[in-house]
């Protein structure tokens, strides 16, 4: 559990930043599965940022930890940066893209697909929907994580 621990602390630090900074972005993958219960343990943090804020979140997240270079994705995300930051590793994605059987799925955080504010500590933490995520696992071919958001969101 410390691990667990660690990250929520991360993510309430990087959540600091942002919000202090006024980024647009959300929580998303298995981080918030977890926080809505689906799972009961995670890797990283990923990170659904704006286009337009990815230069500052490089920024940010840079001065907090080391950027790594990117290795090459399956996915056509316009920005897709990997940091690791107090040995926690951070994706973070802006314009994220899924190429599923051939066809570009345009997956870019939008602010209508922020459907709630978790509090966290002292700070705020906007959430995508679990639905959004069970079509996006879907569209990776990740039926196994679909499958549970499915069967949770009954």
């Amino acid at each position: 559990m410390p691990e667990i621990r660690k990250k929520i602390e991360l993510l309430q630090k990087i959540a600091h930043r942002f919000n202090e900074a006024n980024i647009e972005w959300a929580l998303g993958a298995s981080m918030l599965l977890y926080f809505k219960g689906i799972i009961s343990e995670f890797h990283d943090i990923d990170l659904m940022v704006s286009v337009h804020d990815a230069e500052q979140v490089r920024t940010i997240l840079s001065e907090m930890g080391e950027l790594h270079a990117p290795a090459s994705a399956s996915y056509r995300t316009k920005v897709f940066m990997e940091f690791t930051i107090d040995s926690v590793d951070i994706d973070v994605m802006a314009g994220f893209s899924i190429v599923s059987e051939g066809k570009v799925y345009d997956c870019s955080l939008d602010k209508e697909q922020i459907v709630e504010r978790m509090t966290l500590g002292t700070e705020i933490v906007p959430l995508q929907s679990l639905r959004l995520w069970c079509k996006y696992y879907r569209l990776m071919g990740r039926n196994k994580k679909a499958d549970m958001i499915e069967n949770n969101c009954k």
